[in-house]
């Protein structure tokens, strides 16, 4: 919706052929009949704050109508090459819900909460600024990946991973339904870092009526997702479990609402809430009793893996699972897993598929490509803030394009050492090197971020 412009305002019909200054016409004391507008000083700090509510009461308003569009129905087309006002405004949200499970988790070692949720249920949005955002938090979710380590202890296994919240129901005006919203935060304990990195594909089989070998997805992900750690005092079942059942719970009391089911994750997080939303509706969960009727489930992965292969894939587009990735693409990690292996590596000459297309790792739904890095802090490139901020503030100066030179330079200096060319097999590694740098120039981004951790 344009914006109004503020260098005129009417009063009458010859009003409109002079200029004004920035002011505003307030009525004063008149005759009776007559209305007689006089100026009043506005600052402009004053004026900028009434175009920006004025341009948030528009598009509120939109939403209301527009949603389904925005989660995805017609997967995002035209929404977001350019981003759409609406979208973006959106996607700032849910990514603001994420925030919310870093900001709220306890990370330090001395307290009693620690690896937990600092807050309880009823005060975690007041606490981390979202106070007014029209949500109640109905459930924390706890998780664990079934891995033993020698070191391993109470401290270091999985903990709080996110939360569940409803809309209120003066929300529900605004948003047009009753949305339910999932979030989970990211990569944080040592067997969640472990089980990053189980990168083999295994059969999902969360259906126990039609296994579906042919779905495969990451082992690591699928561990966290559906072990449970019945050990600690935070044992009410597997992540999976806790999941469905809230879900199901939610449902069962707004039946007959409209209802949406967002799902928001960063990194590791971002593939709990794409296996969650595979898992609802691969049992159906989304469906009323009028099977024609269902109900959207859309997924925002903020910096996001591959989950698992094409197979998973294509299962989760038959079923109606919209996935929005929003990519920052010096972002390493969203090439992970699959390197090599991947949607791009599984059909020759667009017509020949691979007998190894089935192992191939693939990414689901539509991308939305940011770009930055910044070589002070290389590890900012998955930073789920750097994000928000690239969103916030597309065109801000402090957003730089900087550190791909400084890439193609390490590459030219690798590739310049004249010496080592008189060996023939050095040589074919050299050239085997410059075609990898050529293709996959972020491995470097991932180097240096690797660095930054265990430094850290």
């Amino acid at each position: 919706m344009p914006i109004p412009n503020m260098n005129f305002v009417a009063s009458s019909s010859e009003a409109l052929q002079r200029p004004c200054s920035l002011r505003r016409l307030v009525p004063s004391s008149v005759r009776p009949g007559k209305l007689c507008l006089r100026r009043q000083s506005l600052t402009v700090s004053e004026i900028k704050c009434r175009v920006k509510s004025f341009k948030v009461s528009s598009t509120r308003s939109c939403l209301a109508r527009l949603w389904r569009e925005v989660q995805g129905l017609n997967n995002w087309e035209n929404l977001v090459e350019p981003l759409d006002p609406l979208l973006q405004q959106e996607i700032i949200r849910y990514g603001e819900f994420v925030t919310a499970c870093y900001k709220a988790f306890d990370l330090d070692p001395a307290s009693k909460r620690f690896l937990n949720c600092k807050y309880g249920k009823k005060s975690l949005l007041g606490e981390v600024g979202l106070g007014d955002s029209g949500y109640e938090v109905t459930k924390y979710i706890y998780a664990t990946p079934d891995i033993n380590l020698p070191i391993q202890n109470d401290a270091c296994s999985g903990r709080w991973i996110g939360y569940v919240a409803v809309s209120s129901d003066d929300e529900v005006k605004r948003l047009g339904r009753r949305d339910v919203i999932i979030s989970f935060r990211g990569t944080v304990t040592c067997p969640e870092w472990i089980a990053n990195l189980m990168s083999s594909l295994t059969p999902a089989r969360l259906d126990p009526f039609e296994p579906r070998p042919d779905v495969k997805v990451e082992a690591g992900f699928l561990s966290l997702y559906t072990s449970n750690d019945s050990s600690t005092k935070f044992g009410v079942g597997s992540c999976r479990e806790q999941l469905l059942c809230e879900v199901s719970r939610i449902l069962s009391k707004y039946k007959g609402e409209e209802i949406s089911i967002t799902l928001a994750g960063h990194s590791m997080g971002s593939s709990i809430a794409l296996l969650l939303a595979y898992d609802i509706a691969e049992l159906g969960l989304n469906r009323t009793d009028d099977s024609d009727h269902v109900i959207p489930l859309t997924v925002f992965s903020f910096g996001g893996p591959r989950v698992g292969n094409s197979g998973f894939k294509e299962r989760c587009e038959e079923l109606g699972v919209k996935v929005l990735r929003i990519v920052n693409t010096n972002d390493p990690v969203t090439k992970l897993p699959g390197v090599f292996l991947n949607e791009n590596f599984r059909v020759l000459g667009g017509r020949y598929e691979f007998p190894w297309s089935c192992s191939c790792y693939a990414h689901v739904g539509v991308e939305l490509a940011l770009e930055f890095f910044k070589m002070g802090n290389p590890s900012c490139v998955h930073d789920l803030e750097t994000y928000l901020n690239l969103l916030k503030y597309p065109r801000r100066a402090d957003v730089e394009k900087e550190g791909m030179e400084f890439l193609n330079t390490a590459k030219e200096l690798v590739l310049s050492v004249q010496n080592f060319k008189a060996y023939p097999c050095i040589d074919a590694t050299l050239s085997t090197v410059n075609m990898v740098l050529d293709e996959h120039l972020s491995f470097l981004i991932s180097l240096f971020l690797l660095v930054d951790i265990v430094s850290s």
